[in-house]
């Protein structure tokens, strides 16, 4: 769930103060989808903690008839199976975020693999359906990761606005994040354990809605085929979305 320093300092010293990765030879997810609509995507990373708030987000979304997309993590799955069906139940999208939320640029293909067919197979158990979005752990990869990921069929799914919520830095901080990086084509990401989450979503939502913006699952926002990945990580398909 949480980006840790060394994820953090991988992304850094691979990015310049223009917002471009400095090795043109990275292979990247997608963070952001290149679209003349404005339409965006909500995302939670859900891992380990306690379910505290994950019930008051759910009634949130569906207070303003808005889909998200949850990473789900395969620990997590196993501790609380029910939440994971209720999400699915509900209409939310479920995306794989790992089964016991390694760094996955430790790995070897075969562990990448094992680890998330692992968490495909959980996810399929319960809600009936398996999934092609994953998110990798830590926000950890390399072109390695990327491409093992994308042979396995998958999707791999960054962000652009986050709200970097799992700091819990304070509640206007996280509000401020998320409004001044959304744009037509956004990924925004929060953590269903966060603390100052159920707090700002309302606000999030009824601040963007004031803007123009509507609110769709990843999988309603991203290309699925006929595109490419700038160094950016904008998804930019071939027609105009």
């Amino acid at each position: 769930m949480f980006i840790f320093i060394g994820a953090i300092f991988s992304l850094y010293t691979n990015y310049n103060s223009t917002g471009v990765f400095l090795n043109s030879n990275r292979k990247l997810p997608i963070y952001h989808v290149n679209t003349k609509e404005k339409k965006v995507a909500i995302t939670f990373d859900v891992s380990l903690g306690e379910e505290e708030h994950t019930e008051e987000i759910l009634k949130i979304l569906d207070k303003y008839n808005i889909k998200a997309t949850f990473f789900v993590v395969g620990d997590w799955i196993k501790k609380y199976p029910d939440m994971l069906k209720q999400l699915s139940k509900s209409g939310h999208e479920i995306g794989n975020h790992s089964n016991r939320h390694p760094n996955m640029t430790m790995l070897t293909k075969g562990k990448i693999l094992e680890d998330i067919n692992i968490n495909d197979a959980r996810i399929r158990q319960i809600t009936g359906k398996g999934t092609k979005l994953f998110r990798c752990p830590e926000g950890a990869y390399n072109n390695f990761v990327i491409d093992t990921v994308k042979d396995a069929g998958y999707y791999c799914i960054q962000w652009d606005a986050d709200s970097a919520d799992w700091m819990e830095k304070g509640a206007d901080i996280e509000y401020d994040r998320v409004i001044k990086n959304t744009k037509p084509g956004s990924i925004l990401l929060f953590h269903t354990s966060a603390r100052y989450t159920p707090e700002n979503l309302p606000k999030i939502i009824e601040k963007l809605k004031s803007q123009g913006y509507k609110f769709v699952t990843v999988g309603n926002l991203i290309y699925k085929s006929n595109y490419t990945i700038d160094n950016l990580g904008n998804q930019i398909g071939n027609s105009s979305k």
